[in-house]
């Protein structure tokens, strides 16, 4: 029979021997359980002293092994949660792809021309910036409003015959502003070549508003007609604009008409700072100007 020390560690017994009984033989231990056990699996107490202490070894390396795979365990799940933030920060369609598909705006030799030069010469670099900004104003978006300040119109010894008509807007012109001003005034030349423009014929507008209203053809059909002759093409500046006009008749509604068309569109569309009818010479406006890269431009009328 051999007995079992309640210090060492349990031992898979291949055969109980039924019935169970108590020892009453004399020995170092306290009296346990027996069991009985074949001839060939009894232990010498030096065989017991050896196999206690290499369980006892194999339970320190078992332990070593799980602290070390818990250590690991925790070290790949700090990486996991990292990975999991950068997908979740960088994985949607709509997030950050990173720098790979950002543009490198700081490899621009104009650009770094231009603040190589800013210490040694500003009002050179000044120039040049201003020079860059006109040939790439096309390019270059901002909100462009009309004005709430009333346009200002100046009559400079203006004739019908032969003046110039001169525009000063806040900005320099958009493209859509200019399109917008060449179709303004082409429709005013048209109207006005038409005779559309006749203030000797208004017979609708000074009748009286009480009545219904009546037209007589043959008084409109002898009234002189007023035709407008020639008009130049639009020339622009920064933004400064002027025409060339040969109205041919003195007519003031001509110019009434136009006037409160540009009035609507300084106020709602492009601001315009002020129309000024005649004079050969404006303030700012160069005469050998132009080149295109420089500002200046010509729009068919």
């Amino acid at each position: 029979m051999f007995v079992l020390n309640p210090c060492t560690p349990s031992v898979q017994l291949l055969h109980l021997s039924p019935p169970q009984t108590i020892s009453h033989q004399p020995n170092d231990y306290p009296p346990f359980l027996t069991a009985g056990v074949p001839r060939q699996y009894h232990f010498h107490k030096r065989n017991f002293a050896l196999f206690t202490k290499a369980t006892e070894n194999y339970r320190l390396e078992t332990n070593n092994l799980q602290d070390n795979d818990a250590d690991n365990y925790y070290e790949n799940d700090d990486d996991d949660d990292d990975d999991d933030g950068d997908e979740s920060q960088f994985s949607s369609g709509r997030g950050f792809r990173g720098r790979e598909e950002e543009k490198d705006y700081d490899r621009d030799p104009e650009f770094a021309e231009i603040l190589g030069s800013f210490l040694d010469n500003p009002d050179k670099a000044r120039s040049k910036m201003e020079d860059r900004l006109r040939k790439k104003r096309n390019r270059i978006l901002h909100t462009k409003t009309g004005s709430a300040a009333p346009m200002k119109v100046v009559f400079n010894k203006f004739e019908f015959s032969n003046s110039y008509i001169w525009f000063e807007f806040y900005n320099a012109l958009l493209e859509k502003d200019v399109s917008l001003i060449c179709d303004t005034i082409r429709s005013w030349h048209i109207v006005g070549r038409l005779g559309g423009c006749n203030s000797m014929n208004m017979q609708l507008s000074q009748s009286a508003s009480d009545k219904r209203p009546s037209y007589d053809a043959v008084q409109g059909a002898n009234v002189t007609p007023t035709t407008f002759y020639n008009i130049g093409d639009l020339e622009i500046q920064d933004n400064l604009a002027r025409i060339w006009v040969d109205i041919g008749t003195s007519e003031p509604l001509l110019l009434d008409v136009l006037i409160n068309a540009l009035t609507q569109i300084s106020s709602d569309y492009v601001g315009i700072k002020q129309v000024v009818f005649g004079g050969s010479e404006f303030e700012n406006w160069r005469e050998n100007l132009t080149s295109e890269d420089a500002g200046f431009s010509v729009h068919k009328i």
